[in-house]
């Protein structure tokens, strides 16, 4: 009984050792422990797109310095100084890609200074039989008056070289250009000097221009001994801003920003301003010339150049007037463009039409060179004072012991071609033959020399001229391909035997 309890006792220690074994064997087996909540990273989340920029606004501001072309819609006697000038917009302004200031709008001036003449300008003006010579009158510009009723005030400063009636004047047409090839481009090109003039033309139905009528009574006027002084209705002025004009500003969108700088579409025409005054009399070859675009190039609703991107170039040729009226010619080229805070580009550039004065004739060739030309009304005028000259020439009345052999017609005909009027009434109260036969010839010397011996005409273009400009890309140079390696040769059938 005693070996039985011991036998027990004993198997109950092994079995209780056996489970504590388990049991500490178990402990040593790690078990995962969640952590709190509040300890715990969170889990990766998936990456969030970029949160796209905010949108661009451009300020919509016509810059200080900024010229307003502007012409005078009806008439003006001249009369005294602070004498209103009423005007309109002939050219719409731009503000990037934002017509501000549309044609038509209303510019309100005055009349700032009347030109105070010299004793020797008004002797020789009566001299020539003219009494009241013309001078020299300045303007400027104080309010603006937009279509839609805005106003705003002006200061502005006339720039030089303004002040005179200006026309349109373009290159030759397509089918005159034979060097040239009949494509897209050159249709294009075609297409947007015809819409420049309908844009000119339809400006100037806004003014009061005179008429063929009204132009003979005003040149038969100035024919006067004394005569009123007129500043015609379409007189063209360049109103410089002294201070911005601001219109606010705009969103310009992601399409729109990724367009600008884009390759210049085929026949593209730009609208441009010269910055840099040119004259044949003055400019060299080689002279830096630079423009700036004063409309956006588009292309359908595509923005490809705003408004102020510029323009840079040199004078190609430069042909200063000389004697015998041998006129002046002028030759620019552009060949750099550069947008707003962009990339210069390499561009090859043809002057497809620029605003001259109708009195400078300027004429532009086919490959945009400019040339003056000379009036066909030369003619006419030299014919006339040679007529008078041999009129005054033939028998006529002399005095002689106080008794008048004869008329004075021809006397007269012959103070005519010289000192006009005066002379006229001088010839026909003198009567003398000497006397007619001098003025007579005077005339006719003084009409040959001036329309056939004196220097020609000078191209100018001021500050502020109004050009377009054709431009495109120019093509780099490619660079051959690479003559590809010969296969080699298969050997011949003796090398083979061999």
């Amino acid at each position: 009984m005693a070996h039985t309890r011991v036998l027990s006792t004993i198997l109950l220690t092994l079995t209780c050792g056996c489970t504590i074994g388990v049991r500490i064997e178990a402990q040593e087996v790690p078990i995962p422990q969640l952590t709190p909540g509040s300890a715990r990273k969170p889990a990766a989340e998936p990456s969030k797109p970029a949160e796209p920029a905010p949108p661009q606004t451009v300020a919509l501001t016509v810059a200080k310095g900024a010229p307003l072309q502007v012409a005078l819609d009806q008439e003006v006697r001249v009369k005294k100084v602070g004498q209103p000038v009423h005007a309109r917009i002939v050219e719409p302004v731009y503000a990037f890609d934002h017509i501000v200031v549309p044609v038509g709008s209303e510019v309100i001036g005055e009349i700032t200074n009347i030109e105070s003449l010299s004793e020797g300008k008004r002797t020789l003006a009566v001299l020539n039989a003219d009494f009241t010579p013309l001078r020299k009158v300045e303007v400027g510009f104080h309010e603006l008056v937009l279509p839609d009723g805005r106003r705003f005030p002006l200061h502005t400063s006339v720039a030089p070289g303004s002040g005179q009636v200006i026309e349109l004047v373009t290159s030759a047409d397509e089918k005159e250009k034979k060097n040239r090839v009949k494509n897209m481009a050159s249709e294009k090109t075609k297409e947007a000097k015809q819409r420049a003039h309908e844009q000119w033309d339809n400006a100037m139905k806004e003014l009061k221009t005179p008429g063929k009528v009204r132009r003979l009574e005003r040149y038969g006027e100035a024919q006067l001994p004394v005569h009123r002084q007129y500043i015609p209705a379409g007189t063209v002025y360049f109103a410089e801003l002294v201070d911005p004009l601001d219109f606010g500003s705009v969103v310009m969108t992601a399409s729109m920003a990724s367009s600008i700088g884009a390759e210049l579409p085929e026949g593209s025409v730009v609208h441009a301003r010269l910055v840099t005054p040119l004259s044949s009399a003055t400019s060299h070859k080689g002279q830096d010339v630079e423009a700036v675009l004063s409309q956006p190039l588009m292309d359908g609703d595509r923005l490809i150049l705003p408004q102020g991107s510029r323009l840079k170039g040199t004078v190609k040729q430069a042909q200063p007037a000389r004697r015998m009226k041998k006129n002046g010619q002028l030759r620019i080229a552009f060949s750099e463009l550069v947008p707003p805070d962009g990339i210069e580009q390499k561009i090859v550039s043809t002057l497809e039409g620029v605003q001259a004065g109708k009195d400078a004739n300027v004429k532009l060739d086919s490959e945009g060179g400019a040339e003056a030309t000379t009036s066909k009304s030369r003619y006419l005028g030299t014919a006339v004072s040679l007529g008078l000259a041999m009129l005054s020439a033939q028998e006529g009345g002399d005095r002689d012991g106080g008794k008048v052999h004869g008329d004075g017609g021809n006397a007269a005909a012959g103070g005519l071609g010289g000192f006009k009027l005066v002379g006229m009434i001088l010839g026909a109260a003198v009567r003398s033959r000497a006397f007619g036969t001098t003025m007579g010839a005077y005339g006719a010397a003084v009409s040959v020399y001036t329309n056939f011996m004196a220097r020609g005409h000078e191209v100018e273009f001021p500050k502020n001229t109004a050009m377009q400009i054709g431009v495109g890309t120019r093509a780099g140079t490619a660079t051959p391909p690479a003559p590809e390696a010969a296969p080699p040769a298969a050997p011949s059938e003796s090398a083979a035997l061999n």
